[in-house]
């Protein structure tokens, strides 16, 4: 009688517990997250009808205030515009190009005390270009512009010229902005 009564027991705890995973795996799945055709490393969740992606992930600089448990995204507007001499230009050839970064923030909302503009290859590699250091009271819009550079354009394909800063206090360095060269054959 006890046996029959341990194998119910176990049926009805096992029911319980298979049915509460059936129905946890049914409200949250694991995603694909794709940001500008990239992915975003670890993806991200689909919960009750909502999708919840990294922060970090966002162009923009990105903090965690664990007492107030508040995320904070600013994402100032930045225009990059590349320059070979005086002409702009989007498109190059395969090979070494001389040329500058002009970049042009405004809408920051923020303290900020480094930039740098780096050039990512297709493959992912990323070589910075310049970097500065700003005042101590940054302002809320302002220029840059990188000395005259030489790159080499080694293989066709898309190369991102990326536009990155450091929050005051620290450490990281947050890509806020992104502009495509294309390398042709």
């Amino acid at each position: 009688m006890k046996w029959k009564r341990t194998l119910a027991l176990v049926l009805v705890f096992s029911l319980v517990g298979g049915g509460s995973m059936l129905f946890a795996d049914s409200v949250t799945e694991k995603i694909r997250v794709v940001i500008n055709g990239n992915d975003v490393n670890g993806g991200g969740y689909y919960i009750n009808g909502t999708t919840y992606a990294p922060v970090r992930e966002i162009n923009g600089l990105t903090s965690w205030d664990a007492g107030s448990k508040k995320v904070t995204v600013i994402q100032p507007n930045v225009h990059i515009t590349l320059f070979k001499g005086d002409t702009v230009f989007g498109n190059v050839n395969v090979g070494k190009l001389k040329f500058n970064v002009l970049s042009q923030v405004d809408s920051l909302d923020g303290k900020v005390s480094e930039v740098k503009v780096a050039i990512t290859d297709p493959s992912g590699k990323v070589k910075d270009i310049q970097s500065e250091k700003l005042g101590s009271g940054s302002k809320d819009n302002f220029w840059f512009k990188t000395n005259d550079f030489t790159y080499d354009f080694k293989k066709s394909g898309k190369y991102k010229v990326g536009f990155y800063m450091k929050p005051s206090g620290g450490n990281s360095f947050f890509l806020v902005s992104e502009k495509v060269i294309t390398a042709l054959d």
